[in-house]
């Protein structure tokens, strides 16, 4: 009896047994790919020997192979060189200068080596580092970094100039102390930033794994170090052997782990190799090759993608010359051999699988991975721990999602499976060059075989392709198989990932870098003042009538124009606080202390993983506050990536209690207190749950359900099952969980314990759910073998046959196996998309079933649930063996395979009966609706950027608010599926006339002028549009033809999908909308597809949590939820942002005041530089005086509470408007300083020439130190009284920190004075201080400073308030009273103006501007048919045991409700849903990518008319059913396919 059916196996009598038959699956590729993406790619790399190859020796090779004791060769495509078009030849003039040769065991080619004879060819090392120093090169480049700040340059010039006594500088080593400490501290910053990064890069380049040792891998050169490799090396053994040495000193720990590695490294625990490990069949082995969907190893039509390089090239039709009967038995031969890369006759060394680090490998090396190891490299796969070669990895660190993923190893390695095969191994890898994409992968295996019985022959050159199937990349996990043995292709920042994930930026405030030209404006300003000083003063030496000649002793210079000159160099020491270094010390201290306080936050604590916000980049605080754009990653970032089953519909019935986001949004908008109504509703679930799990367990006492795990909350479906009503449903709800339980492709393996617990491993995590709900309903899959799967039925083990598994893919949509059941009966059982199953059914059969389960689907879709239907039909076995035989011969062809097994998957995927639908809920994170409602009231756009297909992110869009069922919704896609025939010029063009013509609907034409307007525009869009486009359509959307018309439209529409993205193209839209619009973007994250998205955007956010760290790692803030989002950005980012803009404009102001007070003073000394103050009271300004006021305001300051930031979460605007920090504010500020220091020199200066004070003996103390303390006291009180007024918060801290600056001055001015070694300034203070004139002025001065701005203020708040201002005295006035106590009852209008847009407003109905289609061709059909089907009766077919039936079946659409509540059991779920529905709704659900009872109707319609019409007209219009009638005439029709099975 042959494993499965072959050819020959189909045409056996009838009664063959086929009980035993092995599992076949066909299977294609996830994602598949087009024509032009890889197949001219890797034509060129399997066929570029055949162009050296005689047309004789081509024509001597042809036909099928086999696979029993061996692999037959093929030869793979059209070889038709002369006629490749110019994309054919693009690529394999790529190829040719990016193409990768490896060899194994194979000495390389001497166009290979260089002069010495070593391999010229040099790959990446793969060690990597994400870290930006390294302890070599911290200092240097962190000064590099540091200086290209245009002040730290001026700073460093100015202690120059200090240096030299000649400028009238009193202490160089005094003036340089400001400038090391600000490099110091942000260095200090930098490293604990870089810290984390570095350590994180050294456990993942020391990971341990398994690498062939005692092995010559021929493709790199040994010992191949450079001498600054060698140079970083012993310095890294240097200071890493003095830390380890100094932390040994008292960490036992520390001395212990130095112990183990001195013997490490002295080889006294030399690793024992691990034991080879044999061939096992894993728990899937039932799994096939990806090339290979036979079970049979004996199948003539097995190894399709073996190919001997000397196969003939045909031109059309394959023709094969007639061969001698020599060359037949040869040729049959090699059909009959199997291929193998080992040479047996090669003597074995004594290689080894040893332990080691991820940064020794290089290319070329074997590799041995295990079970739940990660891939430290690109590995294309050998052989597995699988006979079939079979693996399944996790790729979660690559695209987000946690669902297993099988991959195949090359079937000319799969006997590899030790060592010593390792060093017999002779083979050649040709790859292309290294590149992002993460779903695309070309090359091929050659080697050379000898014939069997042919051994004298010459060795038959052989090949076989290489694709995306057979490479596992670097940061996925090996799940559910023992082991894998592979080559490494690619190493460190070569891998896809590494190339996918870019360098790790150095990113700066966009203040900071708007402070460049303030600070480049003062510096205009201040060589205004120096070279009006030198002019004036080198003007004054020159002038002979004033007593200068008669009493000075000559200028310094000796001539008017030397000293103006050096007056220019003087000035500039005197002014330079005009330039404030202080600012900057004063920055990084508020900056650093804001990341403190965001750690420190307990509301953005995620205690189930002890993750606080931790900011990883302490220098964008203020960033947060002007984010205008947020691009998130939709699984695991917005869904916690867990399905549950939630509802179903069953033979009519509709089944399961649920309460889902969408559901709730749509009664929020309705006007419904949704805290109370969800507080009602989980009630009745939870006691639903009790009274099902009541019922299952009386049913039976399933060991494997455990109570917490039951998501199919359905009392009703429970009771049907025990028979409740009647048998007919009871027989159809076991049906179509035994559907459940049979059609999958889920691993299945129990639990280690006492307790008996089946856990479930899928390629998608919809498979699971469905697979679990059935295992709670008592239906529980044990496990699989290689030619079924075990069920446990209510207590009862039986045995399903499984013949052949056709497995979904994206362009399929649906999944089917056939399945023999106990009986004898062949069962196919297919699940897929709605509209797919649905254009699948028996034409005229089940009308009135179809459409009730097409209004339950529709209200699932409604409740952002992912829907799916179920369906089956019965075959006979000749039936079988007939489809079998053409499924066969289409997995056999040469070309256009996929296409031919699609045609056979159709032939039998035809006329089913439907059994019902499925609905599962993609949990979204806790809080994701309320935050992106929030964010949206915060005039911040939201974008989805994922990895999904367009249906599920249509979903979560609805299920997260993030569209409505207003919406009229934009959908940009392109013809993937286009040939070689279509351009890209073409597809650019059509795409084009896409944009220009959804442009037209906005008023615009994406000029220049548009985008202009665009960029001043922050108002959000209205709620009008959304748009969706997948990966395809954006690789070409974002080409710099359409790139500006393609961003212009997005910014019109509300919400943006882009779905099927890789992380490059992600990180080129967040690019595209921050550089073409200039905005503030912020990219949020969850995965290592993330990374360069987080990288690209201003702000990077990782949220640190089920799939891994890598984006944590990688971000700028580490969040544990996404709903922590809205705390992050609209409290904190708000507050830093208006903090440190009104710190940086009250410095400015501040420094202007003090050095203009100076430059007054110069009009009266002829500009020659003298010193007004004391130098003490220069030190002092910036130290004490005046600059932790400013401080505390840019720590402390709050305008409101956090509670009132997320109650009214328009007052972020002014930060996406970029109000609080401009040009404008700047110099108004400026200006007032400049009023202010007149007011703050001349009043004393007045006052003070005119009294002349003495002391008590009658000397004149009349100095110009005098005049500064009479400036300086009144200045400083001044300037803290003006910080004060432009703060809001007036608390006892900021108050005490403002009245001890003040007192300071008294205080250092009395002490300082009592010594001598004040010199001249000696007793100044108690002088100064006796004098009435000095309290005049004291007095005098703020008020007169302050007066203008305090009456400005006033006015403004009074008159002309800001937003803040009205919230701020609401506020005050207790209109806020109830944030204080959460469980207060909020204020009604409150509660009104935060429902803003989603309250309920009324809509008008719209008449549809599309055109209506009766075709199904989902092409054509524009993406919004119109929305009056739904209120249209249908008049089809209804057959009762093959008899017409003309009853004209109403259309229980939304308008015309049918209400089972009336005559059936209560269904709260149901009924609720039921109410909720909009009486009047755009047409977005009766589009393609929503599932709608209208579109499925048209569907239905279209297959049916046929033999539908024919029959319409036999039977008058009564429709007066009951319902126990309609339940019978609906089964009647199912009753002979779902009889009971006899075990």
């Amino acid at each position: 009896m042959p494993d499965s059916l072959t050819p020959d196996a189909a045409a056996a009598p009838d009664g063959a047994d086929l009980d035993k038959v092995q599992t076949q699956r066909a299977r294609w590729a996830t994602r598949r790919m087009t024509v032009k993406s890889g197949s001219t790619k890797r034509r060129s790399l399997l066929n570029r020997h055949n162009r050296k190859k005689s047309s004789a020796s081509e024509k001597s090779v042809g036909g099928d192979g086999g696979d029993g004791d061996g692999h037959g060769p093929f030869s793979i495509g059209d070889d038709n060189h002369d006629d490749t078009d110019a994309d054919a030849s693009e690529d394999e003039e790529d190829d040719n200068n990016g193409q990768r040769s490896l060899y194994f065991n194979m000495p390389l080619p001497d166009y290979m080596l260089d002069e010495e004879g070593n391999p010229s060819t040099s790959y990446a090392r793969n060690k990597i580092r994400t870290a930006k120093y390294t302890p070599l090169s911290f200092i240097p480049k962190n000064i590099w970094f540091q200086f290209h700040n245009v002040a730290n340059i001026f700073f460093l010039f100015a202690i120059i100039l200090v240096i030299f006594p000649i400028f009238g500088s009193v202490n160089p080593g005094l003036n340089a102390v400001p400038l090391i400490v600000i490099i110091c501290l942000t260095a200090i910053k930098d490293a604990i930033e870089d810290y984390r990064r570095t350590v994180t890069d050294i456990e993942l380049n020391n990971a341990p794994v398994h690498r062939l040792m005692n092995w010559n891998n021929v493709n790199v050169e040994v010992g191949d170090v450079s001498t600054w490799r060698k140079i970083k090396k012993a310095t890294s053994r240097f200071f890493g052997g003095m830390w380890y040495a100094i932390s040994s000193l008292w960490s036992q720990q520390a001395k212990q782990k130095r112990i183990e590695r001195k013997a490490k490294a002295n080889g006294q625990e030399e690793e024992e190799p691990r034991p080879s490990v044999e061939t096992q069949r894993t728990r899937m082995s039932m799994r096939q090759s990806i090339t290979s969907p036979f079970g049979n190893r004996e199948s003539l039509h097995e190894d399709i993608q073996m190919t001997p390089v000397p196969s003939p090239s045909p031109q059309g039709h394959i023709k094969i010359q007639e061969p001698d009967k020599h060359e037949q038995a040869r040729l049959a031969a090699m059909q009959d051999m199997k291929t193998d890369i080992i040479n047996y006759r090669l003597p074995t060394a004594n290689a080894r699988f040893k332990k080691d680090t991820w940064k020794n490998l290089v290319v070329g090396d074997f590799v041995r991975i295990y079970n739940d190891d990660e891939l430290p490299a690109d590995v294309i796969i050998l052989s597995t721990s699988d006979p079939d070669g079979a693996c399944y990895v996790e790729t979660k660190n690559l695209d987000g999602e946690t669902n297993l993923k099988v991959r195949q190893a090359l079937r000319c390695g799969r006997s590899l499976k030790h060592a010593r095969d390792c060093e017999r191994s002779e083979f050649v890898v040709e790859s292309e060059a290294p590149q992002s994409n993460l779903y695309k992968f070309n090359g091929a295996i050659k080697w050379k075989q000898n014939v069997p019985g042919y051994m004298d022959d010459e060795p038959e050159d052989m090949s076989e392709g290489i694709t995306i199937d057979n490479l596992l990349l670097r940061g996925c996990n090996l799940r559910n198989t023992e082991w894998i043995l592979g080559v490494v292709v690619y190493t460190g920042h070569d891998t896809k990932i590494m190339l996918n994930t870019g360098e790790t930026p150095s990113k700066r405030a966009r203040i900071a870098r708007e402070l460049n030209f303030n600070v480049i404006c003062n510096f205009g300003i201040l060589f205004i003042m120096c070279l009006i000083s030198a002019l004036v003063n080198g003007a004054a030496w020159a002038r002979t009538d004033t007593s200068k000649n008669y009493f000075d002793f000559g200028s310094i210079g000796g001539s008017p124009a030397v000293t103006g000159f050096i007056t220019f160099w003087a000035a500039i020491i005197n002014f330079q606080n005009l330039v404030p270094i202080s600012l900057y010390i004063t920055l990084e201290i508020i900056r650093t202390l804001q990341a403190v306080f965001i750690f420190s936050d307990v509301e953005m604590y995620y205690e189930p993983i002890d993750q606080p916000c931790v900011p990883k980049t302490w220098n964008i605080s203020d960033d947060l506050g002007q984010i205008e754009y947020i691009f998130s990653d939709k699984t695991g970032t917005l869904t916690q990536n867990v399905m549950e089953f939630k509802k179903a519909t069953i033979n009519g019935h509709p089944y399961g209690e649920a309460y889902t986001e969408a559901q709730a949004g749509m009664q929020k908008r309705a006007g419904i207190d949704i805290s109370a109504e969800a507080d009602r509703i989980h009630a009745e679930i939870a006691e639903a749950k009790v009274q099902s799990i009541a019922g299952l367990r009386k049913i039976y006492d399933n060991p494997y359900f455990y109570d917490e795990s039951l998501t199919f909350v359905a009392p009703d479906f429970v009771a049907d099952l025990a028979g409740e009503s009647g048998p007919r449903q009871k027989e159809a709800n076991e049906t179509f969980m035994l559907a459940l339980a049979l059609c999958h492709s889920v691993i299945a393996e129990k639990a280690p314990g006492d307790t008996p617990r089946m856990l479930f491993k899928a390629q998608s995590p919809d498979e699971e759910a469905l697979v679990a709900t059935a295992r709670d309903m008592g239906f529980t899959v044990l496990g699989s073998s290689g030619d079924g799967i075990d069920v446990n039925v209510h207590g009862e083990d039986r045995h399903y046959p499984i013949l052949n598994t056709i497995e979904f893919n994206s362009t399929r949509k649906r999944m089917s196996s056939i399945v023999k059941m106990p009986d004898g009966r062949i069962i196919i059982f297919c699940k897929g998309a709605d509209s797919v199953i649905y254009s699948r059914l028996k034409k005229g059969e089940q009308r009135e079933l179809r459409q009730e389960t097409a209004e339950h689907l529709e209200m699932f879709a409604r409740e952002g649930l992912r829907t799916l239907c179920i369906a089956m039909k019965e075959i006979t076995e000749e039936e079988y063996r007939s489809w079998k035989k053409e499924h066969d011969l289409a997995a056999s062809a040469l070309e256009d395979r996929e296409e031919k097994l699609e045609a056979a998957a159709e032939i039998i995927e035809q006329d089913f009966y439907l059994l019902g639908g499925t609905a599962i809920e993609d949990r979204l994170q806790i809080g994701v609706p309320d935050t992106i409602e929030l964010l949206g009231q915060a005039g911040i756009k939201l974008w989805v950027l994922t990895g999904d297909k367009v249906e599920t992110a249509i979903n979560i869009g609805f299920s997260c608010n993030l569209l409505n069922n207003d919406m009229e919704l934009i959908h940009l896609k392109v013809d993937e599926e286009a040939g070689d025939e279509v351009s890209d010029d073409m597809l650019i063009d059509d795409l084009e006339k896409l944009l220009d013509q959804n442009l037209a609907t906005f008023g615009i034409s994406g000029s220049d002028e548009d985008l202009k307007a665009a960029k001043k525009n922050h108002e959000p869009p209205g709620p009008t549009h959304g748009l969706v486009i997948d990966g395809f359509a954006l690789r070409w959307a974002l080409h710099d033809r359409l790139k500006q018309k393609f961003l212009l439209l997005c910014k019109q529409c509300r919400s943006v999908l882009c779905c099927r993205v890789s992380p490059a193209q992600k990180a080129a839209v967040v690019a595209m909308v921050k550089n073409g619009l200039d905005v503030m973007t912020l990219s949020i994250g969850d995965g290592a597809n993330d990374v360069a998205m987080i990288q690209e955007a201003d702000v990077g956010v990782g949220i640190a949590g089920v799939e891994g760290r890598q984006a944590a790692m990688s971000s700028d803030y580490a969040i544990g939820q996404f709903r922590f989002l809205q705390r992050l950005v609209l409290v904190h980012g708000r507050w830093s942002y208006r903090r440190l803009a009104e710190s940086i404009s009250n410095f400015f102001y501040k420094n202007i005041v003090w050095v203009f007070t100076l430059l007054w003073f110069q009009i009266y000394c002829d500009f020659d530089i003298t010193y007004l103050f004391e130098y003490s009271y220069i030190i002092m300004f910036n130290l004490f005086f005046t600059s932790i006021p400013v401080g505390v305001l840019g720590v402390l300051d709050q305008d409101v509470s956090d509670k009132v930031s997320l109650a009214v979460p328009e007052l972020y605007r002014i930060g996406i408007e970029r109000l609080e920090w401009t040009q404008k504010k700047f110099w108004l500020y400026m200006f007032d300083g400049v009023y202010q220091s007149v007011m703050a020199f001349y009043v004393p200066y007045l006052i003070f020439s005119n009294s002349r004070p003495v002391t008590f003996n009658g000397l004149s103390v009349d100095d110009r130190y005098r005049l500064g303390a009479y400036v300086a006291h009144p200045a400083v009180v001044t300037i803290n009284a003006y910080i004060m007024i432009n703060s809001y918060r007036w608390d006892w801290l900021m108050l005490l920190i403002i009245a001890i600056s003040d007192l300071f001055v008294f205080f250092w001015t009395g002490v300082y004075t009592s010594f001598t070694s004040s010199q001249s300034f000696y007793k100044a203070g108690a002088q100064v201080y006796g004098e009435a004139s000095f309290w005049a002025c004291f007095f005098i001065v703020p008020v007169l400073c302050l007066f203008p701005r305090f009456f400005t203020k006033t006015m403004q708040k009074v008159y002309f308030p800001y937003d803040v201002d009205i919230i701020r005295e609401q506020v005050y006035m207790g209109k806020f009273d109830h944030l204080k106590n959460p469980n207060g009852k909020e204020d009604s209008t409150v509660q009104s103006r935060r429902e803003g847009s989603h309250g309920s407003s009324k809509r008008s109905s719209r008449k549809s501007k599309h055109m209506q289609f009766a075709s199904v061709d989902e092409d054509l059909r524009p993406i919004y048919p119109p929305s009056t089907v739904t209120q249209h009766t249908y008049n089809g077919a209804h057959s009762q045991q093959g008899s017409a039936d003309t009853t004209n079946m109403p259309r229980y659409s939304i308008e015309n409700p049918l209400h089972r509540i009336s005559t059936d059991r209560p269904r709260p779920s149901y009924d609720r849903m039921r109410a909720s529905m909009d009486r009047t709704r755009a047409s977005f659900e009766a589009s393609n990518d929503f599932t709608s009872a209208a579109r499925l109707s048209r569907i239905e319609s279209s297959h049916s008319h046929g033999r539908g019409n024919s029959q319409s007209h036999g039977r008058g219009n009564s429709h007066s059913h009951s319902h126990s009638g309609m339940i019978r005439s609906r089964l009647r029709a199912l009753s002979s396919l779902s009889k009971k099975s006899d075990v």
